[in-house]
């Protein structure tokens, strides 16, 4: 079992810093670089997967569109949403891509689970589902043996700018967020609960909270 994940809590921040950043870790970490996730919420922006095509950005307006190498097609991010990045070495963990994958689903269902939402993975288009709603969206790069890239929960956020995309590829698709289901939450209290899901699914012994910039 691996010792202790590191989080990092990066606060409201623009997409593409914190890509170069995610990128420029990956790039240099060695056998011993222990794993860290980063917690972040993003200012408006849409992410386009290396999959995507550009038929699915439909009325992207003002919002950017930034192009990534994470698997999946476009999604969008804002605030209100709870982005976590996966900086973590797999081979090291032991376990293939599809385990981590489902590994990280389960961490979102069982957090979900927590505020009495009854959510679901489908095997055939990763993230979490309410009711056939997508309420979590997943996007993952692996790099010499190494994850980054992770997962998006909608939270309490404006949802309007999916409807100017088919979100994950699916023209129609529904998105969800938590506070529709629970009505007022605090993002901090998520935070909290998404950390120890990943923890426990990750098969982690323990966490810390880690400081300092990512530059």
């Amino acid at each position: 079992m691996p010792a202790c994940l590191g989080f990092r809590d990066l606060g409201l921040q623009p997409y593409e810093p914190v890509l170069e950043a995610m990128r420029r870790f990956t790039g240099q970490r060695n056998a011993d670089t222990p794993d860290e996730i980063w917690l972040v919420e993003h200012l408006p922006v849409f992410t386009q997967g290396q999959a995507g095509k550009p038929e699915h950005l439909m009325l992207t307006g003002d919002i950017p569109v930034v192009h990534t190498e994470r698997g999946g097609q476009v999604t969008y991010h804002g605030p209100g949403q709870l982005v976590a990045y996966l900086l973590l070495d797999v081979r090291r963990l032991g376990i293939g891509v599809r385990e981590l994958v489902s590994r990280i689903e389960d961490s979102l269902v069982a957090l979900l689970a927590s505020y009495q939402v009854q959510a679901a993975a489908k095997p055939d288009a990763p993230g979490v589902y309410v009711d056939g709603a997508k309420i979590a969206s997943l996007g993952l790069r692996i790099r010499n043996g190494c994850a980054f890239h992770g997962l998006a929960l909608n939270v309490d956020m404006d949802l309007a700018p999916f409807r100017r995309i088919n979100p994950c590829g699916y023209a129609g698709l529904a998105m969800t967020q938590l506070r529709d289901h629970t009505g007022p939450i605090e993002l901090d209290e998520v935070r909290t609960r998404l950390r120890e899901q990943l923890v426990k699914h990750l098969d982690y012994a323990e966490q810390t909270t880690l400081t300092g910039g990512i530059d």
